[in-house]
């Protein structure tokens, strides 16, 4: 009896160390949200009633999912003939929500595209509003996330650059995981107008496995790396896709065994302190800048699906920012 006993247990440990990797538990991940373009990526076409509430559908989902995140200010955005109290309250949203509000520079300039003294500028100009709304929470600005992850095209005008924010008392926010949900949000926002309820679910659709598909490479590209998975910081933006639909992504990232941190948690891992000297003419992810200084760039990145490219380019240019006086 004990024998068979014995050979029943043997069968059963065999049997569940060769199911598929799907069928066990998911490993133990990490990830931080950070949303960029505040109060809303394509603001210009949203009224301030409109931004704020997509801003509380975004909030409430965060925070019935207890999920921590850091929302990134253009304040250029806030300046709408006669609805700039409407736009600040958005801000003011996240504050009272208990999240985190950093600099993304005032106008979005890109410090490759603009000279070190236009873009510190826009920097100094990007804090002005948000500086108060966080002390009145007793709250200090903290982070600072570059426009398109451009961090200059070369060394010594990125070095200069990151002296500066340092000297501001800024800490650079990284993006290790980036699936250009911007681009599925133009064509969304559009279709969310339109009411065209089809394009919208097939957008949704595409999004979340186009993210699937990006977080398996930037998953392999970390363990490629550093013989591990240091905990990711997730960029996205704040529109109507995210506010209908982050419980959605947040659901995928939960099956792949991510805990969501915050983002000073996550950047305490040894990891992000490793050598970077990545400059170009685009932005790139950190793990991309990581794996090129080390004379490896990553190889066979997702496709991005080319119909949801085409559909965006098709459209209305947004409508152009009303002048700052």
């Amino acid at each position: 009896m004990r024998l068979r006993q014995f050979f029943l247990l043997v069968l059963f440990l065999v049997l569940l160390t060769s199911l598929p990797t799907s069928a066990q538990a998911p490993p133990h991940r990490q990830v931080a949200i950070t949303i960029d373009d505040l109060p809303a990526t394509g603001a210009n076409s949203m009224t301030g009633a409109e931004i704020n509430e997509m801003t509380a559908k975004l909030l409430a989902a965060l925070q019935k999912e207890k999920v921590p995140a850091v929302g990134f200010v253009n304040e250029r955005k806030l300046y709408k003939f006669g609805e700039t109290d409407d736009r600040i309250k958005a801000l003011n949203q996240w504050l009272d929500a208990g999240l985190e509000l950093g600099n993304h520079t005032f106008a979005h300039s890109s410090l490759n595209n603009v000279t070190l003294q236009a873009w510190e500028e826009d920097v100094v100009r990007g804090e002005t509003v948000t500086r108060i709304l966080l002390a009145r929470h007793h709250m200090k600005m903290r982070y600072f996330r570059h426009p398109y992850l451009d961090t200059g095209r070369d060394l010594q005008t990125r070095r200069e650059a990151e002296a500066f924010l340092a000297s501001r008392g800024y800490r650079i926010a990284p993006v290790t995981m980036d699936a250009w949900d911007w681009m599925f949000a133009t064509v969304y926002g559009d279709a969310r107008k339109r009411g065209d309820a089809a394009l919208q679910q097939q957008l949704v659709a595409a999004y979340l496995k186009f993210t699937g598909e990006v977080f398996d490479y930037y998953e392999k590209l970390s363990r490629d790396l550093f013989a591990y998975e240091p905990p990711q910081v997730l960029l996205l933006h704040g529109g109507w896709l995210e506010a209908d639909h982050i419980a959605d992504l947040l659901e995928v990232l939960r099956k792949r065994g991510y805990e969501f941190v915050t983002l000073h948690d996550a950047l305490a891992d040894s990891a992000y302190s490793s050598p970077d000297d990545y400059v170009g003419e685009e932005g790139a992810t950190w793990l991309e800048h990581w794996a090129i200084t080390r004379g490896r760039p990553p190889l066979n990145t997702p496709v991005f699906p080319q119909w949801v490219i085409d559909r965006a380019k098709a459209l209305p240019h947004e409508p152009p920012e009303e002048p700052i006086f």
